[in-house]
């Protein structure tokens, strides 16, 4: 059974909050846009199909979390048309203590437009999101009915992850990094002061070459500054380096693959549950492979959903051990 969480242990959640807009063209974008008029482009998609979805980073952490049975504060901040995302929130029990409305700012959006062949064009207004450094963890820490146990800094607002990864790391309070899609805001010294901050550093394969790259820094140098080095594979599974050695974590598998969406966000709520009740990173691997090959069954970032004893069987039925 999954436990609940520790008496006198939250996380504190540090990462975006959005609505994502979906729009579905049904047709190709390459019948309507002409290669040799690309630099006088001027087209418009007719978009039968369309959902507005609850997502960003923090925000999805947060509602995973929640769905295996932990609370974490979110800290965050939204617009002045934030009102149904605060209202979801608060309808799955997600606190909003440190959710912080700014009225002169709309809520950060993302605009997708598919088509048939699955090609994508994205706008993103990242309007409060810009804002999350008026943030403090430390505001947090003394204010939060129980203690923060661990942290986690997601993508979110430049400024804002640069003073809440100081601040985890003044406050003594361990914390994942998670560099995400805010991979292009940063060069290597920036990373190398992140990695020397936080307790542990959670990439995807691509994204951990590119930190490679950047900071010039094997693995054996990023062990030196943090406990463990988590690098997800996708289909392939997730790796957990510490400096006893190796875990290979297998991967889950999702009864249908439906919208990947948002899974790496799943893993890392599935990674603050096993740090929450003092895991073992076997353990907790398969906890967060679990969680997102769950998430791929369902359409949209927020809209999966299980009991613990669901979870619980799907998990030994995955990896032939009880939880």
């Amino acid at each position: 059974m999954i436990q609940h969480a520790q008496a006198g242990g939250r996380a504190l959640i540090c990462g975006s909050v959005a609505f994502d807009t979906i729009m579905v063209f049904e047709d190709r974008f390459r019948n309507h846009i002409l290669p040799d008029k690309i630099h006088m482009l001027n087209v418009s998609f007719l978009v039968p199909q369309m959902r507005r979805e609850f997502g960003g980073c923090g925000g999805n952490i947060a509602y995973n979390l929640k769905l295996l049975g932990d609370t974490g504060y979110l800290m965050a901040t939204v617009g002045r048309d934030a009102g149904l995302y605060l209202e979801w929130m608060q309808q799955n029990g997600i606190p909003t203590d440190y959710v912080r409305v700014l009225e002169s700012e709309h809520t950060a959006q993302g605009f997708v437009t598919t088509d048939l062949d699955d090609n994508q064009i994205w706008a993103f207004h990242p309007g409060a999101m810009q804002h999350s450094h008026v943030n403090e963890v430390s505001q947090a820490a003394r204010q939060a009915e129980q203690p923060i146990k661990v942290g986690i800094v997601a993508p979110d607002g430049r400024d804002g992850m640069i003073q809440h990864a100081a601040q985890f790391a003044a406050a003594g309070i361990p914390f994942i990094f998670d560099l995400g899609q805010a991979m292009p805001l940063f060069d290597g010294e920036h990373l190398k002061t992140f990695i020397s901050q936080a307790t542990y550093l959670a990439l995807n394969d691509y994204e951990w070459q590119v930190v490679q790259q950047r900071t010039g820094w094997s693995e054996a140098q990023i062990l030196n500054h943090v406990q463990a080095l988590i690098v997800t594979r996708g289909a392939e599974g997730s790796e957990i380096h510490t400096r006893e050695g190796k875990i290979v974590i297998p991967p889950a598998k999702p009864k249908a693959v439906v919208d990947p969406t948002g899974c790496g966000d799943a893993y890392r709520a599935g990674l603050l549950h096993g740090l929450l009740h003092g895991r073992d990173w076997q353990t907790t691997g398969r906890i967060a492979s679990l969680l997102g090959a769950i998430k791929i069954e369902a359409r949209g970032t927020q809209n999966h959903r299980f009991t613990r004893d669901e979870f619980a069987t799907r998990y030994r039925e995955n990896f032939g051990t009880p939880l």
